[in-house]
């Protein structure tokens, strides 16, 4: 390894951020057992709040942004691991409390890592990332009340967004039929490319929500919050199940208990940044199976560190459709 490495380091001055393209040493990293040399990263929706300062993402200063990382073990200090193991990193308060992944190097405790699955690679691990493991847990969280193809109509909110558009992919493989609700009416196309089946404007779930509304959907992974997840779930089946992961109209929820106690509505809670180990390598390992990659390639943009801070601030301004790949090394 070099004495060097190239990092995105967000920092505050005067009580005012900055975000800058440095160079650091290993002195500069925080506590872990094991060392990885990350070959690839990714820009979430939370990278882009970070980056932007838009909201209180970042704990410590200075820090490393990133939520994501995949890339290979230099050093490790966990017998779990040992160099040259492929490894995938996402969650656990990196990129936050802890330095994260927009960096050439990155130290973390092993128990945060996941070994890369058969059949993947670093590259396709972030294009996937935390938005697309996201979508999986929410996938599987579906499954788990008992949704399958046969309940009917799926709707996926936020669907030009990260986790949106890997879950149109993922519910298309597996044979669901699926809306996807965008404002961005242009596009249907690249939509329909993934599997949505249909397109409905995002505003139609702006309105203020009724208690009750016209049954539409069996289920639904929404990424939005707020008054969006308040009229879906007006207008969820008997027994349908909402599998809320994102909050990007807000946390607010202006509903009320109707859906829940005259319809069996089910609002379920997707946590991908804490979630146990064990579910995450069922995550990780279901993603290798049951998405399309060349559905994921027409989803993903690749980006070089270079363009991390510019490319945040076009996240924020929901400029940016699909998954965003920095190629690293």
């Amino acid at each position: 390894m070099s004495d060097t490495f190239r990092a995105i380091q967000i920092d505050k001055v005067d009580d005012k951020q900055t975000v800058n393209l440095v160079n650091l040493t290993d002195a500069d990293l925080m506590d872990g057992d094991v060392t990885v040399n990350v070959t690839h990263s990714t820009v979430n929706y939370k990278d882009g709040l970070a980056l932007t300062a838009k909201a209180p993402i970042i704990r410590k200063f200075p820090l490393i942004p990133g939520i994501d990382f995949a890339g290979t073990v230099a050093l490790s200090d966990n017998p779990a691991y040992k160099p040259g193991d492929a490894v995938i990193l996402n969650g656990w308060g990196v990129g936050e409390g802890h330095s994260g992944g927009l960096a050439e190097r990155a130290r973390v405790k092993g128990d945060w890592l996941v070994k890369m699955p058969a059949g993947m690679d670093a590259a396709h691990a972030m294009a996937i990332g935390t938005a697309g493991y996201t979508s999986m847990l929410c996938v599987m969280a579906l499954e788990d009340q008992g949704i399958t193809p046969e309940s009917g109509e799926v709707l996926v909110t936020g669907a030009a967004g990260g986790v949106g558009s890997v879950a149109i992919a993922i519910l298309s493989k597996l044979g669901y039929s699926v809306t996807a609700s965008t404002g961005r009416t242009e596009e249907e196309d690249f939509l329909k490319g993934l599997g949505a089946s249909s397109i409905v404007n995002r505003e139609e779930f702006n309105t203020p929500p009724k208690p009750l509304a016209k049954s539409r959907w069996a289920a639904c992974i929404d990424a939005v919050g707020s008054t969006t997840l308040a009229n879906v779930l007006s207008q969820m089946n008997y027994g349908g199940v909402v599998a809320a992961c994102g909050l990007a109209q807000g946390m607010d929820l202006p509903t009320s208990v109707a859906p829940f106690i005259l319809r069996g509505v089910k609002l379920i809670g997707v946590d991908s940044v804490m979630c146990p180990k064990p579910r995450r390598e069922q995550a990780w390992a279901r993603l290798a199976k049951d998405l399309d990659m060349v559905k994921l390639d027409a989803l993903t943009t690749h980006i070089k560190l270079d363009d991390v801070i510019a490319t945040g601030a076009d996240i924020i301004a929901g400029k940016v459709r699909g998954r965003v790949v920095v190629d690293i090394a």
